[in-house]
């Protein structure tokens, strides 16, 4: 399976994990975590942007407690035609992006946005695609979160190990400690849930 074959598995997404899915459970525990964390490090007019928004349901949750400079991007088209439906006052207000995520960032100035932040989707970009990890690091003014999978252990030496969720949608597990310190990032803050770990990073 190469980076195009991924691609087009999202933006065909439905059912499960698709974005009626995701807008029919709303804001979770990891929307709380994202607000939580820029609460901690950033301003309400702080410029924000997710990666991998789906229908909006961590952006909605941001914008209820009173953030609006949000941005969003998204591979599988319908995810907006279900955010203007479910939560029309972000859809009218934020800037969204229907591509994915590497052709997106590539094209943002330095320092771009505020905050950046991910839930379980960096998790799912191909090998082929890493590069794109720099531009993430390059567009952060300030503060980068990622709520991801990391599996157990790191396989960085022969790549990413990867697992297959319901035997069609890859899962890489990555060291993003590793990637964003690299990169120039500080590791502020990491927890885990037994699923997921959430890391805060930093721009020096």
């Amino acid at each position: 399976m190469d980076s195009n074959e991924v691609r087009r598995q999202w933006a065909e997404r439905s059912g499960e994990y698709s974005p009626e899915y995701y807008a029919y459970y709303g804001p979770d525990e990891r929307s709380e975590t994202i607000l939580h964390h820029l609460d901690r490090f950033v301003d309400r007019d702080a410029r924000v942007l997710e990666l991998g928004c789906s229908s909006g349901r961590h952006l909605a949750h941001l914008f209820d407690n009173g953030f609006e400079n949000l941005s969003g991007v998204e591979v599988n088209a319908d995810a907006f035609d279900v955010m203007a439906e479910t939560y029309p006052d972000l859809f009218d207000s934020g800037t969204f992006y229907h591509d994915a995520i590497e052709n997106v960032a590539e094209d943002f100035e330095d320092d771009a946005f505020d905050a950046v932040y991910s839930v379980e989707t960096l998790q799912h970009l191909h090998p082929d695609v890493e590069w794109v990890f720099e531009d993430l690091a390059r567009i952060t003014a300030d503060l980068l979160v990622t709520v991801e999978n990391e599996g157990e252990g790191d396989s960085q030496s022969s790549g990413p190990a990867v697992n297959y969720v319901r035997e069609d949608v890859p899962l890489y597990y990555r060291d993003w400690n590793r990637i964003f310190t690299e990169l120039g990032l500080v590791e502020v803050d990491a927890e885990s849930d037994g699923r997921d770990t959430t890391r805060v990073f930093r721009a020096t």
